[in-house]
């Protein structure tokens, strides 16, 4: 039992999970604003405003950097993590994104056309980021890191 006391106390886990949470719960808040109606699935869901991965790894990067140092192990290997993280959110994933909602909307036109073989699904469009929304996601996780440093931990 240990073990899970040890997980539970985890400081850098606690960093990144409320940092993701913290992300994740401004998503549904500013999609409801923008939309005018309440997505929960915004709250586990990928893409939108701000990235929640970003927040996630920007936060654990900044508590090693504050716990172990510049120029520790940890640092380091959060540091490239966070980097290629942030970066295929706006790259690869945003892109995927974009190409979802062409099809999307192909697939509707399609229809109007009463072609039978057609996939049934609806592609997910909400995968990556902007540069925006993936600098909201640092700049929570940062702020995140920085307060449970200073004030909880």
């Amino acid at each position: 039992m240990e073990w899970f006391q040890e997980l539970v106390t985890n400081r850098f886990l606690l960093t990144a999970l409320s940092s993701w949470l913290i992300a994740q719960v401004l998503k549904v808040i500013i999609y409801a604003v923008i939309n005018k109606k309440l997505d929960w699935e915004r709250l586990v869901g990928d893409g939108g405003m701000p990235s929640g991965h970003s927040a996630t790894v920007s936060s654990l990067c900044i508590a090693c950097l504050l716990y172990y140092g510049p120029g520790s192990f940890e640092f380091a290997v959060t540091g490239v993590v966070a980097v290629i993280v942030c970066h295929d959110a706006m790259g690869v994933r945003h892109e995927t994104g974009k190409q979802a909602a062409v099809l999307n909307d192909l697939i509707k036109t399609l229809e109007m056309f009463d072609i039978k073989r057609l996939p049934t699904v609806t592609l997910k469009e909400f995968v990556g980021h902007t540069p925006i929304q993936v600098t909201a996601g640092i700049l929570i996780g940062i702020a995140n890191a920085l307060i449970l440093h200073y004030f909880v931990f």
